[in-house]
């Protein structure tokens, strides 16, 4: 028996995904799920890294940046006693820098509040700098796993299609009873791995592959797709306010001094000279400023840069 049958939602909420659907899940991703690197161990620091990694970017690119950062820092505490600027430098190609410093001072919690072991609790998690619900249950899934189940915006849209019809029909607290009760008590890493797959390669948010999903037979929303003779019209693209170009934004002149910042041999001391693109020295200033805030940066009397902890 399903284990799952024996677990029934609160009355008035939709149910779970159906035993057989998850069997079917199971399968596809056993067959087609991405031969990711992180996804071969089970040890809660290296999910943690992986989980940090793969927010806001993308799983292969991710993948790509996890063995050499482990390779530099195999465990939490050579992590936690790693000047931050070695953690930055580790970090470059991944973007978000936020993300290296927050978990560069989760290992610091680590080692200094229990004892150098990532903790298998969901509240201890998402105390720790950079660990929200989802991070949280995903570690406790993937490396100790227990039956919970992790809600990522792939996740979100295979559950809602699959047991409500359209990917945001579910409030919050019903989409993650469905999946904390959709999870298979013998496989919940393989499960949080194969809906993450479906979400981002066949439940797409626009022109689902629905022919090649394994949960079609159960599928509410390919039971019945929108029309889209009915559909609500798609915004022109006149009627759309164009986006200023990458180079010209702030993210991407952030980027580029943290580049240069990690050019510099530490712990020498870098000027930023404008231009920098299409970036002149006012723009230069308060892009710094931020980067000093966010405590990526420090400066020097002298105007100069460096990265922190250099």
């Amino acid at each position: 028996m399903d284990r799952h049958e024996e677990l029934p939602l609160e009355a008035g909420r939709p149910d779970a995904v159906p035993a057989e659907a998850r069997r079917a899940i199971l399968a596809w991703y056993a067959e087609r799920g991405r031969p990711l690197a992180f996804r071969r161990t089970r040890d809660p620091y290296a999910v943690l890294v992986s989980e940090a990694m793969a927010q806001q970017t993308q799983a292969a690119r991710a993948a790509e940046a996890w063995e050499p950062f482990l390779a530099r820092f195999p465990t939490v505490e050579t992590l936690a006693e790693a000047p931050l600027a070695d953690v930055l430098r580790q970090w470059a190609g991944l973007g978000y820098d936020r993300r290296a410093l927050a978990l560069w001072q989760a290992a610091r919690i680590i080692v200094a509040e229990h004892g150098g072991r990532v903790p298998a609790d969901i509240v201890a998690l998402q105390a720790l700098p950079g660990v929200g619900p989802y991070t949280a249950r995903a570690v406790v899934a993937l490396a100790y796993g227990l039956p919970v189940g992790a809600v990522d915006v792939n996740v979100r849209r295979v559950l809602g299609r699959v047991v409500a019809g359209d990917a945001t029909a579910l409030r919050p607290p019903d989409l993650q009873a469905v999946a904390d009760a959709s999870v298979p008590h013998d496989d919940p890493g393989g499960w949080t791995h194969a809906l993450m797959d479906i979400g981002a390669t066949v439940c797409k948010p626009r022109n689902p592959r629905c022919g090649d999903c394994p949960a079609r037979p159960w599928c509410r929303y390919a039971a019945a797709p929108p029309d889209p003779d009915t559909a609500a019209p798609a915004r022109t693209h006149a009627a759309r306010e164009s986006p200023a170009p990458f180079h010209a934004t702030n993210r991407w002149l952030r980027g580029r001094i943290m580049t240069r910042l990690r050019a510099e041999p530490a712990p020498g001391w870098a000027v930023i000279e404008a231009p920098l693109g299409a970036h002149d020295d006012t723009a230069i200033e308060a892009a710094l400023a931020g980067l000093v805030r966010d405590g990526l940066v420090e400066r020097h009397a002298t105007g100069r840069a460096r990265l922190c902890g250099s």
